[in-house]
């Protein structure tokens, strides 16, 4: 770990940043150039006095999962990303067909959806970044480790992820996260280890899954029709528009409803509401 080298990247990334740059808004005039260290700390999902210590040369080396939080918060290209990695004293990513990184293009919309709930996939269903909005819609996922991290495996092996959904779409909505991930085994091939061992433990473990998964469907996640059970306000009902990478390995879903419409006027009071909280 490069602490200085890593201290003075990390700086002069947030210095270059601007607030519109990552969705926020400018507010009262800044003594100093770029974003200040508590958003960014809060875009990575952090505590601010982590991140102060870690550009201030005195913080514990960052776990790949943190690296990879600060890369998205800051906006890094590929390139950058890896040079982060190696500042930190990580092996970087491989640049491989699927990524964790998420698509400067496809981030760049979602900062920009300021009133839309939305949120960035990936094609194993793990939720790779979100706006304000969507994390009050479906709660946030973003930084979960294991196989929790999955939409698939939470939806097989909790009752938090299906109760977030109409009852009566339920059965339509299983048979679409199996035919989803049967598309992204797919279209990584036989080698894609994480993919491989993400299919293995659900059919060790969920018998509703291996029906599913049984039955070879196939189909990429596209436009749906989705109602959402809120705790607080209720049913929703949105239309999901979804805009894929070129390589199909990232989607951003949007969530929108009829304007003046009983969903619309529920889905702006999500700002009011705040960020949902689930149990596991």
């Amino acid at each position: 770990m490069d602490r200085p080298a890593l201290a003075d990247f990390l700086r002069r990334r947030r210095e270059l940043l601007r607030p519109e740059n990552v969705g926020l808004g400018a507010g009262a005039r800044r003594r100093t150039p770029g974003l200040r260290r508590e958003e960014v700390a809060a875009l990575a999902g952090m505590s601010v006095d982590y991140y102060t210590r870690l550009e201030q040369q005195r913080g514990p080396q960052p776990s790949e999962q943190m690296v990879a939080a600060i890369t998205r918060a800051l906006r890094c290209s590929l390139d950058e990303r890896d040079h982060l990695f190696r500042l930190a004293g990580h092996n970087a990513p491989v640049r491989v067909h699927r990524s964790d990184h998420v698509d400067a293009a496809i981030l760049r919309v979602l900062d920009r959806l300021e009133d839309t709930p939305a949120i960035v996939v990936s094609d194993l269903g793990e939720t790779l970044v979100e706006n304000r909005l969507g994390a009050a819609l479906l709660g946030s996922t973003v930084g979960l480790t294991g196989n929790e991290r999955y939409q698939p495996w939470r939806w097989f092996m909790t009752t938090t992820e299906p109760a977030k959904y109409a009852p009566e779409q339920h059965d339509r909505l299983a048979r679409a996260q199996v035919a989803a991930l049967r598309a992204a085994v797919g279209a990584a091939g036989p080698g894609d280890r994480r993919a491989a061992a993400l299919v293995a433990d659900l059919q060790a473990q969920s018998e509703p899954f291996r029906q599913l998964w049984a039955l070879h469907e196939v189909a990429s996640r596209w436009e749906d029709h989705k109602t959402f059970v809120h705790p607080e306000l209720g049913r929703i009902t949105v239309d999901c528009q979804v805009l894929h990478t070129s390589t199909q390995t990232q989607a951003l879903l949007l969530f929108t409803a009829p304007v003046g419409s009983e969903d619309a006027q529920k889905l702006e009071l999500l700002g009011v509401v705040g960020q949902q909280v689930f149990t596991r």
